[in-house]
Order: C-alpha cells, then sequence, then structure tokens
C-alpha cells in the first residue's frame, strides 16, 4: 500500500522503488504505471517541502538565458532600449523596470516572478 512520504527513510525507500520500476518495461495504464506515477507525485512533494530550490537571481537569470539563446549583449541593448542602461542593469546599478520585465519575459522567456525578485 502506497502512503505519504512523512520522513527520509520513507523517501529513499520512495527512491528505490521508483527506479526499480522503471527498469523493467511496464505497460501504460498498468498497476506498475500507476504505482510509478503516484510514487513520482509523492517524492516531488516531499522534494519541493524538504529540499526546495530557491529562485535564481533575476541578472544571472538574464546572462544564462542569454548565453542559451546565444545572445550578445547588443542583443540585450536592443531589448532594453539603451546601451547604457544593458550596463547598467548587468552591473545592478540599476533595477529593472516594469517595461523591462515585461519585454524579457517575452522575448527571453525568463518567467516575471524571476525577474521580480528584489536582487
Amino acid at each position: 500500500m502506497i502512503v505519504p512520504i512523512k520522513n527520509n527513510e520513507q523517501y529513499e525507500a520512495a527512491l528505490e522503488k521508483i527506479y526499480a520500476l522503471m527498469q523493467i518495461n511496464i505497460s501504460v495504464d498498468s498497476k506498475d504505471s500507476d504505482e510509478l506515477e503516484v510514487l513520482s507525485i509523492l517524492v516531488k512533494d516531499y522534494e519541493n517541502v524538504n529540499f526546495p530550490v530557491p529562485k535564481p537571481n533575476p541578472l544571472e537569470a538574464i546572462k544564462f538565458r542569454m548565453e542559451q539563446m546565444e545572445m550578445s549583449e547588443k542583443d540585450l541593448s536592443e531589448i532594453l532600449g539603451y546601451r547604457s542602461r544593458k550596463s547598467e542593469i548587468l552591473s545592478g546599478k540599476r533595477k529593472l523596470s516594469l517595461a523591462m520585465i515585461r519585454k524579457l519575459n517575452e522575448i527571453l522567456h525568463i518567467p516575471a516572478d524571476i525577474l521580480i525578485q528584489a536582487y
């Protein structure tokens, strides 16, 4: 019987069971498939509560996304409007405005909740 994960011992046991289920060829809509899905949901919930991943710094998120998209700082200047503004933002001297956040969200697809954080 599957039960909620309440401690690290149960968490480790659930991970082992998930690993074992992933090693076999299970068919969709089978008992094993359902068990794998339920265990995965329980593990995800336990991890979200006990091992939360902090949101990235907005400036680091911008730099990372630019690197992923192979964009130059010139490209960022075009998004933000001015070359000096880009430099001030990347150095942390100027904060992102709402208009900038909207453009970065739209063009770089960085979630707004990351961009609006204090830094």
